[in-house]
């Protein structure tokens, strides 16, 4: 193993024994190999992959693809059936957090017990013990039994002693999606830390943001096979298209991205070239989440994204123009009406949209019954790389009171695409123009 090497896997499979039901295991026992109780199944299949010291690597996939089982045969918690892992550095791993406390312990208890297990002398947890309890913020219950805690509290004790055990490897696996999101940003903010401090990080997550922003290249699996190694935005272009893709076209799609990724040496794939990707429309990218609202008397329909030529599209560039298009048909007659559009990230919240009016003066003032209103919000995708979701909607009066005649969330979604040498970050780009200058050092003059 290289001196600079942090991780490095080699040919790793692992393959789980199926049980149907408890007995068979006990009849697989009694007759000792000659005959088979249960199905195999291959988690992981000839994973091989090196990680550099002081990198960060995301790791991304769809569920079931074997990422979690990957993380703690680095850990060590599982045996592998081949191949093996050399880890170069003390392991701090985030992978179900709190599940190695006592219940029946303080938290005080834990955490002693916690960081002996990571490698921390007693003299050393005294030092940090200070810092661990005010990282946690869980007060008085430090000296309380952890079977007492809420599940949110035991996250955040667990958390506060593995970012101080000064880990040379650390590992998280999707652990950060608990907790409220103050509790998620300073979790964020500390593994940026040590990010900078020179640890090695191997990051899971089902956010590409989170992937992109934080991670110098990612891995690809799918149903335990390691399918790319690259560049964030490239891997998390194709983990999206693979995971919208209809179970008839993945098996072309994950053979589309494994000759990419052939062609391409592992140990170079930071400095391999990205394509700008052109805009299309992928109709395999379909919302599983909408929701409609119920009618009264007006049917929103023919929900698409298009160009400004009239081109339809759901995977967009960053920077250009599009047109958010629909059709109101009313089915009754209505007062005072007005429509709307809202874009929203994958976590629902709330990036911006607009109406075609501010106020109740400025609306249409009738539609009869029968007629149709096409709708179109013109607007420029200053969205970074992921996936993102349209609500349309249309308001107005049919008796005396205002309401939403149809309201559609979700109705459609669309993927901003990669783009190359792009520094934006988060979710969206502000057009930042970073600028710096070189500050010489004053010398103080001295009079003798």
């Amino acid at each position: 193993m290289y001196a600079d090497t942090a991780i490095r896997v080699s040919n790793l499979s692992k393959c789980f024994q199926i049980y149907e039901k408890p007995s068979d295991r006990l009849l697989q026992m009694l007759v000792r190999g000659y005959k088979k109780y249960y199905r195999e199944f291959w988690a992981l299949k000839d994973i091989s992959f090196d990680v550099k010291k002081g990198e960060t690597i995301g790791i991304v996939g769809r569920n079931g693809s074997g990422k979690s089982t990957l993380l703690q045969l680095i850990c060590g918690t599982l045996n592998s059936s081949s191949g093996n892992v050399q880890v170069n550095g003390r392991i701090a791993a985030l992978l179900e957090l709190g599940s190695g406390f006592n219940p029946e312990f303080t938290g005080r208890e834990n955490v002693y017990m916690n960081a002996a297990i990571l490698g921390l002398k007693k003299d050393e947890i005294d030092e940090r013990y200070a810092e661990i309890e005010s990282f946690a913020e869980i007060g008085q219950f430090i000296d309380q039994p952890v079977k007492t805690y809420s599940s949110g509290m035991a996250v955040r004790l667990a958390f506060a002693v593995a970012i101080n055990s000064d880990p040379e490897v650390l590992i998280v696996d999707e652990a950060l999606s608990v907790g409220d999101e103050l509790f998620q940003r300073k979790c964020f903010s500390r593994i940026e830390a040590i990010k900078k401090n020179g640890a090695t990080i191997l990051f899971v997550s089902h956010s590409g943001a989170a992937v992109i922003g934080l991670c110098d290249r990612a891995i690809l699996i799918d149903d335990g096979e390691l399918l790319s190694v690259g560049v964030p935005k490239e891997i998390i272009g194709q983990y999206q298209k693979l995971l919208y893709a209809p179970s008839d076209k993945q098996s072309s799609i994950r053979s589309d991205i494994r000759g990419d990724f052939s062609k391409s040496p592992i140990d170079d794939v930071s400095k391999a070239k990205i394509e700008e990707p052109e805009e299309y429309f992928d109709p395999h990218l379909i919302p599983k989440s909408t929701l409609e609202y119920e009618s009264h008397g007006a049917f929103i329909d023919d929900v698409c994204i298009l160009t400004l030529s009239g081109k339809k599209v759901n995977c967009l560039r960053r920077g250009e123009f599009y047109r958010y298009y629909y059709r109101v048909r009313f089915d009754q007659a209505a007062t005072v009406v007005r429509f709307g559009m809202l874009i929203k990230s994958a976590m629902g919240i709330e990036l911006g949209g607009s109406a075609t009016a501010p106020s109740a003066d400025q609306c249409i003032t009738y539609v009869e019954s029968g007629g149709e209103i096409g709708v179109e919000f013109k607007f420029q995708c200053m969205l970074n790389v992921g996936t993102y979701f349209l609500n349309a909607g249309v308001q107005g009066a049919t008796d005396a009171d205002q309401i939403y005649l149809h309201r559609i969330l979700d109705a459609c979604m669309f993927r901003v695409l990669p783009e190359v040498d792009s520094i934006a970050t988060g979710m969206v780009d502000f057009s930042c123009s970073p600028t710096w200058s070189e500050i010489a050092a004053q010398k103080s003059k001295v009079s003798v």
